[in-house]
């Protein structure tokens, strides 16, 4: 198959142009990106489809602070350099969440459950100690565990579209076990050398928050 017949079966296969490259470089070297750079955390769980809750896609969090209520992040499908920007999550504090009406209060997820069952992890660097590293991520998730997230993905990877194809899809997390694919969570971390069972032992301590009936309406409708 050419180059030309494979980028057409798969438009983000298709290679850079040197030309792309140069220009890249260049814009590299001259710009300071300074939204981008703002981003502190990497975060990784698994979002739901709230018009399908049995749909359910991983998602790298690239996460910066606008404020102590208010993060924002860059949803990916990997780590990895080539990975697509699937969507965005807003997360915002409780008092926030307070102040918003009934009905956009419906679009927002909490994130206790991803906290609580070691779902939610922040993938360590490597060449730092694993268990140094977790001292850091226990503490991160002292502070997602009560915020509110609202998150559209606009490709919709795992049904393997090669574009980001019609409308934002309203996303959410699971809540219960029960709701978890079997082997999910068993493939994630075998990937990143981790164990979601020993990150939720180590997260006992952390006071779980009670959650607004209003959140969450993935799993009730």
């Amino acid at each position: 198959m050419s180059a030309a017949d494979q980028g057409m079966n798969d438009p983000t296969s298709t290679p850079l142009s040197t030309k792309n490259i140069v220009l890249e470089t260049g814009a590299s070297l001259a710009q300071n990106f300074a939204p981008v750079k703002a981003i502190c955390a990497h975060l990784n769980a698994f979002h739901v489809y709230t018009s399908d809750p049995h749909r359910c896609v991983e998602a790298n969090h690239y996460c910066s602070h606008i404020s102590e209520d208010v993060r924002q992040c860059l949803i990916y499908d990997t780590p990895e350099p080539n990975a697509r920007l699937i969507g965005v999550e807003y997360m915002i504090s409780p008092k926030l969440y307070a102040t918003l009406d009934t009905e956009e209060r419906k679009l927002w997820h909490s994130h206790v459950f991803e906290v609580k069952s070691g779902m939610l992890i922040m993938p360590g660097p490597a060449g730092v100690p694993t268990a140094g590293w977790e001292v850091a991520e226990t503490k991160e998730m002292e502070e997602v565990i009560g915020l509110y997230g609202k998150t559209y993905h606009f490709w919709q990877v795992d049904r393997g579209d090669k574009l980001p194809l019609g409308g934002p899809e309203l996303m959410g997390s699971f809540t219960s076990k029960e709701q978890l694919p079997e082997g999910l969570l068993a493939e994630r971390d075998e990937r990143y050398g981790i164990s979601s069972a020993q990150k939720k032992e180590k997260r006992g301590y952390i006071d779980e928050p009670a959650v607004e009936t209003d959140a969450d309406q993935a799993w009730k409708k």
